[in-house]
């Protein structure tokens, strides 16, 4: 299962890679460049992760991802990679603004 929010894009995966190591604090998925909103996940039952500069989630419970310019999205619980969407232009690949 894949999921799009703006600048961010969501991929359910079966498990957490081994050595992924937890991220303190709130689930940011994605902090807004010029806006200064971010795309996260407000739920005790998730938990960020890290891994050779890959972002994951685990979530215990279905919750969902919020932003101030985009419509909720409502993951169910498991786990899932967060990858920022790209955009390729003549002069190089560069993370999508949102």
């Amino acid at each position: 299962m894949q999921f799009r929010q703006g600048d961010v894009f969501i991929v359910r995966i079966d498990t957490l890679p081994s050595g992924a190591v937890p991220v303190n604090g709130p689930v940011i998925l994605a902090d807004g460049e010029a806006t200064g909103h971010a795309h996260r996940i407000k739920s005790r039952s998730a938990k960020m992760f890290t891994n050779g500069g890959r972002r994951f989630v685990r979530l215990g419970k279905p919750a969902d991802v919020v932003h101030e310019e985009h419509g909720a999205i409502n993951l169910a619980a498991g786990v899932y990679e967060v990858r920022r969407q790209v955009e390729y232009t003549p002069g190089a690949i560069r993370n999508v603004a949102d």
